[in-house]
This record gives structure tokens, sequence and C-alpha cells, in this order.
């Protein structure tokens, strides 16, 4: 099929959605800008020249023409281009006024009795007769017959529907001209159309363009050629323009309660003076269960990070459980890779294979991500417009607020700064009252609420709720510190409070890492050794006053009930007495004296005084010889003989035995 045309084979079509003379068709053509599409419009070639234009550039009326043309149908044209005619015929008249429909059903009444009259006299005559009624020639009532009888009967008022539509001219604008005012006002900083109309006279008048009609006409061609969504587009941008395309609405009804929840942050306009003395704008994080609406954790803290994050998380698993899902936008705080580290939709920070597993991770919970500061995709945004209004301008806060953007402070601005625990107090009453007002009108509430709507679905026997155990939990705590375990009892001390458990005895003068919850001191802590071993729970021991005796007694009560359990771990791990261990002990016998090897002999008793040469006796030779040989007859070997020379005679023997 061919899909260039002339304008001379358009005018041969005949269509009714095109003018019927070649000065009309030449406005149309210049007014819609066809020639300005080079890819729909070109220079024909071969003798005479002029224009050709795409088909794609026709109403549908015109192609289906063109197509059962071009197919070689008469009279009788393929189903497919028939109905496509039929289809254009009826949008058309649904596009037009009432009062052009009225006199197409007129025209179609006079049709009507035409053919009626037929059947008793001449087409003539019946043509005659009713033009005559209707005060229309007969010319034309013969062209509204030959009108209905191309189509079926069904289809004849909008067959009939009139062809005229009105004033079509438009006023000549230099193509120069044309192109900067568009330009000009076609801009994101959104001039107004009479400033860009004075620039443009300016410009035409140093250029030399011409001609330039008002700012009227131009204005209302501009709104013609440029759709109200292109308009939005090129003037407000991309945002703006996609609220132009209606919203998904997505029911929540599909979940149980705490099957799937969301998850964001939110800064008050309210000044709050901190425990350290500064003052700022809070931020609260705040976790809503998706099915029901109602917050089931929340945390302030002075900015949105993944501290205040997991705490939140923690007040969620602690009261109420872990949900499977979780929406969060990409921010830092909820993206850190503390709290969503090696999900596998993570694409905030550096993803690295090696980084530490988060906390929505290792409780097995489902990242889904959002587009941040999109309403839409968290239904959390609706509350927080609720709770800016109901905390943000409570009378607690007079003279703390600060208005929701810089040109709106109140008169009072910064007079005063509501103390944090004054303020933490007042958002922990108004969230219960959020959660507990009646009357909600979700598609899960049905006037009941947010509180009751969560419990119904909460305790249902087929809701399925998963807890955090212990551990869990303690992993959730934020803050760690590392304190030695005090003598005697092994008690921890922090922050004038002190910590205790049995286990912590055997801890004794050893430092251990304690995990605790900053903004509430009086919770039990959770103790690790410094390799991460989990040792024991430890509960808060406070302090009572010196003449509370009922306080004495209930610790004198404790105090005899460990002493008590002590006794029994110690009468169930000692089997044996001490009688008995005595009985069972061998008795010991006293060891043989050892017998030296080498044997020294000492004369004139070692070191005594010598005896008088007059008391001895002298020796004679057959006497050393007699004793030399009782020597060698006990195993008795002379050493060599050392002298001392005292008048010329030997003092001491020595002698050793036999190897």
């Amino acid at each position: 099929m061919r899909e260039w045309f002339t304008l001379a084979e358009l005018l041969d079509v005949g269509s009714v959605a095109l003018p019927t003379d070649m000065g009309a068709m030449s406005r149309l053509i210049e007014r819609e800008g066809w020639r300005a599409d080079a890819r729909r419009s070109r220079r024909r070639d071969g003798q005479g020249g002029g224009w050709e234009y795409h088909v794609s550039l026709f109403p549908a009326d015109v192609q289906a023409r063109l197509v059962a043309r071009e197919a070689g149908v008469a009279g009788e044209q393929p189903r497919e281009i028939a109905a496509a005619r039929v289809s254009a015929l009826w949008d058309r008249f649904a596009r037009l006024p009432e009062r052009t429909k009225q006199e197409a059903r007129e025209r179609l009444a006079a049709v009507d009795r035409v053919d009626l009259l037929s059947r008793g006299m001449t087409r003539q005559v019946a043509v005659a007769l009713v033009a005559r009624e209707a005060g229309i020639s007969t010319s034309t009532l013969w062209g509204w017959l030959r009108t209905a009888g191309e189509v079926p009967a069904s289809d004849r008022l909008a067959a009939l529907a009139p062809r005229h539509v009105g004033r079509t001219a438009t006023a000549d604008c230099h193509p120069q001209a044309w192109a900067f005012l568009c330009a000009d006002y076609m801009r994101p900083e959104q001039p107004a159309f009479v400033a860009c109309h004075r620039r443009l006279m300016d410009a035409a008048a140093a250029q030399g363009w011409a001609p330039i009609p008002s700012a009227k006409t131009l204005q209302r061609r501009i709104e013609r050629e440029f759709p109200r969504a292109v308009r939005t587009l090129l003037r407000k941008g991309a945002e703006a323009a996609a609220r132009t395309y209606p919203h998904q609405t997505r029911d929540r009804a599909v979940f149980r309660a705490l099957e799937a929840v969301n998850a964001d942050g939110h800064t008050f306009d309210v000044f709050v003076r901190w425990l350290d003395g500064t003052v700022s704008r809070p931020v609260l994080i705040a976790i809503q269960d998706l099915y029901s609406g109602m917050i089931v954790g929340w945390r302030l803290d002075r900015s949105e990070s993944w501290h205040a994050v997991r705490l939140a998380i923690r007040d969620m698993a602690e009261t109420f459980g872990l949900p499977e899902r979780i929406w969060l936008d990409n921010g830092r705080a909820f993206a850190s890779k503390w709290i969503s580290g090696r999900q596998e939709t993570r694409y905030r920070f550096k993803v690295r294979a090696d980084e530490p597993e988060g906390v929505l991770t290792g409780l097995g919970i489902q990242v889904h991500w959002t587009t941040p500061y999109h309403g839409q995709a968290k239904p959390i945004e609706r509350a927080f417009r609720d709770l800016a209004e109901q905390i943000a301008k409570h009378p607690a806060c007079a003279g703390a607020y600060t208005g929701n953007k810089p040109t709106a402070k109140p008169e009072n601005y910064g007079s005063a700064a509501v103390p944090f625990a004054e303020f933490q107090a007042l958002v922990a009453a108004e969230i219960a009252r959020h959660n507990a007002r009646p009357g909600r009108r979700t598609a899960t509430a049905k006037g009941r609420s947010l509180a009751e709507t969560f419990r119904a679905s909460y305790e249902h026997p087929h809701t399925l709720v998963r807890k955090a155990s212990p551990v869990q939990l303690h992993e959730l705590m934020l803050a760690s510190e590392a304190i030695t375990a005090r003598q005697p009892d092994g008690s921890l001390h922090l922050a004038d409070s002190r910590y205790w458990s049995e286990a912590l005895v055997d801890h004794i003068g050893k430092k251990l890492v304690v995990r605790f919850d900053p903004d509430n001191l009086l919770e039990p802590v959770a103790a690790y050794t410094l390799d991460g071993r989990f040792i024991a729970q430890c509960e808060c021991l406070e302090s009572a006053g010196f003449n509370d005796i009922a306080a004495a007694r209930e610790h004198a009560r404790q105090r005899k009930a460990y002493l008590r359990a002590l006794r029994e771990a110690r009468d169930l791990s000692m089997t044996m007495s001490a009688a008995e261990l005595a009985r069972l002990m061998p008795r010991a016998e006293p060891p043989s004296p050892p017998s030296p090897k080498v044997v020294k002999l000492v004369a004139a008793g070692g070191r005594r005084a010598p005896m008088p040469v007059d008391d001895v006796a002298p020796i004679g030779a057959a006497d050393i010889g007699t004793l030399l040989r009782e020597c060698e007859a006990r195993g008795v070997v002379p050493f060599a003989r050392r002298e001392k020379e005292e008048g010329g005679r030997p003092t001491e023997w020595s002698a050793r035995r036999p190897e």
C-alpha cells in the first residue's frame, strides 16, 4: 500500500474530515504545520513538483478511505476498513456539541420520512414533499440521502452530523517569531505570556519579522498546538507532569497485621531543648503497620540516623514482633549498611562483598525501596500530616513552634524551647491518641480505630506473628560500653545505675561490653565478653531510701534466697566429706636414705683441734700395711696420698669405693 499522497489525491478522497477546496486545504496544512515535520512531509519528485504527505498525518476517516481505494475495493469495503470508518464517525459525533447533535437528529428524521413516503409514491415526489415540510432545498435533502446511503442504517445519525467546524482561519505569523515565542514561553522559569509577547515584539522590530499577530491570538495558538500536559512538562517539570496521570490505588487489605510495615522520618517544626542544653528541631522515626495504619514503633533523635532507626525497630520487635517485609526510602539512614547491609537490592553507598550483615537482613526482613519524598509510595506520610498538626501546634509547644516554612514563622518565633523529656511524653501521648481515634474510613478500618483494626487481625487464629528472641533483642540495643565488673559482687556501674546478675560473679575484675538503651536506663542491659559472647541479662538495681524499711526487707529476702541457692548448689556439687577424703588418703612411709657413691674419710675429726702428739701412739710401717689390707678386704681402694707437711707426717687419707 502507498504511504505518501499529494494534495490533489487528498481532495479526491471526499472525506468530511478535510476541506473541499485547494485554498482551505493549504491553510489547514499551514495551520497544522505538516511541512514542518520533515519525517512525514517531503518534496515530490517528477514533473510538476509539489509536496507529498505521509498517511499518518491524516484523520482516521481519510486513512480508511485511502486504504479502501488502494485495495481496489469499490462499494464493498473490507470488514476492518469499514469498522475503522464507522469508529471515526462516532468518535467525531461524540465530540460535537448538543446543538449540532440535535441538527443531525432532524436530518435523520427527514431521511427516514423520505424512505417512508417512497413506499407509496415516487422518490422525487417524496423528496419534494419532505423538503417543503423541512424548509430546505431538494438538493440539500438529496445530499443527505446520498450520505445516509453510504453507511448502514444504524450509523446514519453519525454520518448525517453537520460537517462545518466553524471558523478555521488563523492569523499568519512569521516562523522565526513563532519559534522565538515558544522558546521563551516554554521555560521552567514560567514567564508570563504578556512579558514574552513584549520581548517578541522587541525582537521582531530588530529582526524585521512580520507579520506578528496579537497576544490573544498567539496565546490561543499555543493552547491549541501544545496540549496542557506538554505545557506542564515544559514549564513545571516532570514531577508536575506526572501528576496529570492518574495515581494507582494500592489495596493494603492483602496483608495481615504486622506482615508488612513502612517507615520514614519526619522533622517536627518545634524547638526542643536537649539534655546537654542545645536547642534544635527533633526528628521522629516511625514505623507503621501497612494493614491497619497503626504506628507500631517510634523514636526521637537529633537527626534521621541509623541509630534511631535501629531503636525504633527494636521497640516494634519487643512489643509486637517482626514483620516479613518493610518499605523504606533510599535515604542515608535506612540504606545504611548497619540497617540493610547484604540486602540484594540495596543500591545506596558502595556495596562490598564483605560488608557486615544489616539488622533487617539478620532478622530475615525483606526490604522494598520506594521513591524518596513520594507520599503515594509510603502511607506513613499521611500519618505524619496528622501528627504534625496535633503535636507541633499543641499548647505545650507554644512559643517553640517554628512554622512549616521560613515565610510562615509565627509572631512568637523562638521565644521558647520545649524540654526533651516533656516533648517525648507529648509525642507518646499523641501517637497513642492517633492510634485510638475511632471513625477511620480506610478499606480495612471501616469505622474502627487503627488500634482496633490491628488487634482484630493480630489476634486472629490465622495470623502468624514472628517473635524476636532475647538474643535478637540484645543485638538491636544501640549503645555499648566497656565496663569492669566491680568487686565484690561483679555489679556493673553505668550512669549512676547498677546492674547485676548471678553470672557476673564469675567475671569479677574483668572488663565486659554492656549494651543498653540510652533512652531508658531502667531497663535491663545485656552483658557480653570482649570477644562477643553473651553472658547474661542484668537487671537494674534501683536505689532505696535510707529509711525505707520495706525495701530493706525485700533486699534482705532476696539476699537470703541467693545464699540459699548457693548452699543448695554447694550441697549438690559436693558428694564427699572431709572425713571420707582423709580415709581414702594413703599412709606415707618414710623414704630410705640414699647411699653416696663416693665416701670421704676425714682424719683428725674434721674441724676439731688436732690431738697432741704425745697422746697418739706411733704407727709403724707394719701397722699401716695391716690397715691397708683391711681396707682392701672391705672394698675400699685408696687414692693417691695427699700430704700436708706438718713436721714431715701425712695428716689425712682419702679412699674411694670401686666402681
